[in-house]
């Protein structure tokens, strides 16, 4: 589990308090166990029923029943016998794919299926594990926080590029770009469907869903989220599904996949906005098992950032990455293509 507003705080006792959520003000009647559920990320309804039956889960500091109804500044805490994971941060002999190296950065080609940095249920395995390990001394940034090198991220199951700074001017240097909004950004994704137009602009705010805080949403009312921009360009037209160029003016948490889905295309095999499923065409036959067998040749959503490009902190010249879409990637393309063109 992990929430973000969550304070960590070791108990008096043999029990460790590893969240506390409070309720907001304007909270409305809602079980407990559909409340955790929204609220904590990574957490199954039966490790919350377990937690609950446990008497791990307290509402000021009282055990209940999962049928609780949480009410407004209720204070919910979770207790468990281990005390919670410290920032201390594993090196491991995983190799990395440095496209390009120097002084002051390194630009990494991160496979698809590898977490960006340790959180809950990823403590190891991760793209900063690999970078401890690989490079010492790397820069922590603001608050000494367990990301050193870290200047941005992306998905778990996006492949691409990542710039990597190796000193602390660098990681600022590079993060005012991000912060401005000058860093130059080319996704490749796969969509279902072929969009009317062949270019558009995509804006809406992105922000955490009022019905599911794993997930984000698209607010057209700018009263949620944060203002979002991505501009979009079809490449391959394959009848049901699009090969598209996609470049952020923004970089939201999910700004491509829920901006696609807004656009009534979701990307195809993101099993968290609906692309994980047959969206064109009949679902049954050798249709369907084609479309299965692409499922089958990525680890998520056909995402892949394809270009970076910034002004380089020491030379303060304009410099520029691309990389070749992934195999599974390209191989998918070629399934429809000779779907759809025998």
């Amino acid at each position: 589990m992990s929430q973000d507003t969550a304070e960590i705080l070791p108990e008096e006792d043999d029990l460790y308090e590893h969240y506390r959520i409070v309720a907001d003000k304007g909270q409305g009647l809602i079980r407990l166990d559909k409340f955790l559920n929204l609220h904590v990320a990574n957490a199954s309804r039966t490790k919350i029923q377990n937690g609950i039956d446990a008497e791990a889960v307290k509402v000021n500091g009282q055990a209940t029943k999962a049928s609780y109804k949480v009410k407004p500044l209720d204070v919910i805490t979770l207790s468990l016998p281990e005390p919670p994971r410290d920032t201390e941060i594993i090196p491991e002999d995983i190799p990395l794919d440095i496209i390009y190296e120097d002084d002051v950065l390194l630009v990494v080609n991160k496979p698809a299926g590898m977490v960006v940095h340790p959180a809950y249920g990823n403590w190891t395995g991760t793209l900063i594990n690999a970078l401890v390990y690989h490079f010492q001394h790397l820069p922590t940034g603001r608050n000494g926080e367990g990301r050193p090198g870290l200047v941005h991220r992306i998905d778990k199951d996006t492949s691409g590029l990542l710039v990597i700074a190796k000193t602390e001017f660098a990681m600022s240097f590079l993060a005012g770009q991000f912060a401005d909004h000058s860093i130059e950004r080319t996704y490749n994704a796969i969509i279902w469907g072929e969009p009317k137009e062949p270019k558009g602009t995509i804006t809406g705010h992105v922000g955490r869903s009022v019905r599911d805080r794993k997930v984000m949403d698209v607010y057209l009312d700018g009263t949620h989220g944060k203002h979002a921009v991505t501009h979009y360009e079809v490449l391959r037209q394959l009848r049901y599904v699009s090969l598209v160029k996609c470049n952020l003016e923004t970089g939201r948490t999910h700004q491509i996949r829920i901006h696609m889905k807004h656009l009534g295309h979701p990307i195809f095999n993101d099993p968290v906005y609906g692309g994980d499923k047959v969206l064109r065409g009949n679902s049954v036959g050798s249709y369907k098992a084609m479309v299965e067998s692409c499922f089958k040749l990525l680890p998520g959503q056909a995402l892949h950032a394809r270009s970076l490009g910034f002004i380089h902190p020491a030379t303060r010249k304009w410099i520029q990455f691309d990389s070749e879409l992934p195999v599974g990637f390209q191989e998918i393309l070629s399934k429809w293509e000779t779907f759809v063109n025998p």
